[in-house]
């Protein structure tokens, strides 16, 4: 099978934070946004939760109002300083480009297309794309209302509930060789509490035996890491339509490279066809 797209790549907001000191985790930022090169398609979590530490550090307390509004204007804010620190750190011969995406985008052919020309574009234009989801001007009343007036018409609709999903289409979307989502743990394990239970490879000898594997894993898989998130269980169901097309998965701790994660070099779970 041919691959237009080498790599794309998710990070999530927890994985981005330094729970010790309850702000961004510039180390770890520095390293993964150095690793990125033409070829890497890179979708971010993250915007929200360090908008809303951002303000509290600045003013010493949360924003009050609708948690619809809050969410708004924390991704907002959140949104500058992650691109600013991905441009920090990217190699400075590299072009950067933000892509703020919503469900409509992957849901209108004309849509889709426009998105993948971009994308695609990215690799002989020297630049990189940062994607995420449009949290500041998408609110969640108006994508339910569309998501269902969607729902009426087509069989399959994507929703972009979370990145996680957002990750998988992309992948869908421009024929990636690798997706990898890159989390706060290893892996997906049997159980949660017990690291020595990290499920190393969901495999298969068709794509068919794979994604019976992957849904029987999915019985493993119970909690989110943060209020709003939807865990492991639902990063199992949405890598399923890359699998389909061929992708290889890896689900890895943001801790490690991402040139060891691809050399399988360090814990990970490994998703697809012997």
């Amino acid at each position: 099978m041919k691959f237009d797209v080498e790599l794309v790549g998710k990070i999530g907001s927890m994985a981005l934070i330094d729970k010790q000191s309850n702000m961004l985790n510039y180390t770890l930022i520095a390293r993964l946004s150095n690793e990125l090169r033409p070829g890497y398609i890179w979708v971010t979590s993250g915007a929200t939760e360090i908008g809303r530490l951002d303000y509290i550090k600045r003013n010493g307390k949360e924003l009050e109002g609708t948690s619809e509004d809050i969410k708004t204007d924390y991704s907002a804010q959140g949104q500058s300083i992650l691109m600013a620190n991905y441009r920090q750190f990217v190699d400075a011969k590299y072009s950067l480009r933000q892509v703020l995406v919503e469900h409509q985008h992957f849901n209108d052919e004309q849509k889709r297309e426009h998105l993948k020309a971009m994308l695609l574009r990215c690799k002989e234009q020297n630049a990189i794309p940062i994607i995420n989801y449009n949290d500041a001007i998408s609110t969640e009343e108006s994508r339910r209302f569309e998501i269902q007036s969607l729902k009426s018409q087509q069989s399959h609709v994507v929703e972009c509930v979370d990145n996680d999903e957002t990750a998988s289409q992309i992948a869908c979307l421009v024929k990636a060789q690798t997706l990898l989502i890159l989390t706060s743990a290893d892996g997906i394990y049997r159980d949660s509490n017990n690291p020595d239970t990290l499920i190393e490879e969901i495999s298969g000898s068709t794509i068919y035996e794979v994604l019976d594997n992957i849904t029987e894993c999915e019985n493993y898989c119970n909690g989110a890491s943060r209020a709003g998130a939807n865990g492991a269980k639902a990063k199992l169901e949405y890598i399923k339509d890359a699998v389909q097309i061929g992708s290889k998965v890896i689900i890895a701790s943001a801790k490690y490279s991402i040139k060891d994660i691809l050399l399988g070099k360090v814990k990970a779970t490994r998703i697809g066809v012997k």
